[in-house]
């Protein structure tokens, strides 16, 4: 059995005194692990950081194995953003979910994309947090618990949404929302197409994707929300709120 594709490091661990297991996320063979034999190398730890694109070549005698790896660095994206903890924190997020969510082997080519993008922009502070969030959004399409934000659960209006319904997971109006505010999750409108930002969008947004996270992904696993993600929001949010206290 053999494949090859590029692809990007989210994990990296030792195995035996010279080799070390890797988790690709790839755009057809989704998240995958291999043995890369000699991997712990001087040469090779450079190469084996997590965020890095690489070209990686499997090779097993069944399917089933764990198969080994030859890898090629291809951009080593990973030594630029460690200079920046913000940058840092959300890359060892990313890395982390897409470890504990992902099944293994089950290609999500929609959701590589926003991966992709992503790391391409984590050097942006003003950029990556909102499409971090469209990550965690489209992490819950592809594994079947996608959100309903086109219309109105209780009105079927497609104007003026500004919540979701923790049982359904649909978007909520204004109007219908107004009862209930107490029990509904705040939408923000960069969800729906809105190319700015308002203050508090990216706190709300992350508690969206964090409430149906863990209700529909990880609680079903038995499983907690990564701890690297953890650390990302609390360094988020700190950020934000000096930007709030020092707009200038």
């Amino acid at each position: 059995m053999k494949w090859q594709a590029d692809g990007y490091i989210v994990s990296v661990r030792p195995h035996g005194e010279t080799s070390a297991i890797i988790n690709v996320l790839t755009k057809d063979q989704g998240r995958h692990a291999g043995l890369v034999r000699g991997g712990r190398s001087r040469r090779m730890r450079p190469v084996l950081q997590p965020g890095n694109q690489v070209n990686v070549a499997w090779n097993a005698r069944l399917s089933e194995h764990l198969g080994t790896f030859t890898v090629e660095a291809l951009d080593a994206r990973a030594a630029i953003l460690m200079q920046d903890r913000m940058s840092l924190a959300a890359l060892n997020a990313v890395c982390a979910l897409s470890m504990q969510a992902l099944p293994e082997r089950e290609p999500h080519p929609k959701l590589y994309d926003v991966f992709e993008i992503l790391l391409a922009q984590l050097d942006d502070s003003d950029v990556w947090p909102a499409i971090y969030v469209r990550f965690e959004i489209g992490l819950l399409q592809a594994l079947g618990y996608g959100l309903d934000l086109s219309e109105c659960a209780a009105t079927g209006t497609k104007d003026n949404l500004t919540h979701v319904s923790p049982r359904s997971g649909r978007a909520v109006c204004a109007g219908a929302a107004e009862p209930y505010l107490d029990k509904l999750l705040p939408l923000p409108a960069f969800l729906q197409g809105q190319n700015s930002l308002q203050d508090g969008d990216i706190a709300d947004g992350l508690a969206l994707s964090e409430y149906f996270l863990k209700t529909r992904i990880f609680h079903n696993q038995n499983k907690d929300m990564p701890e690297a993600r953890a650390r990302m929001v609390e360094m988020l949010g700190r950020e934000l709120r000096k930007d709030l206290r020092n707009p200038n």
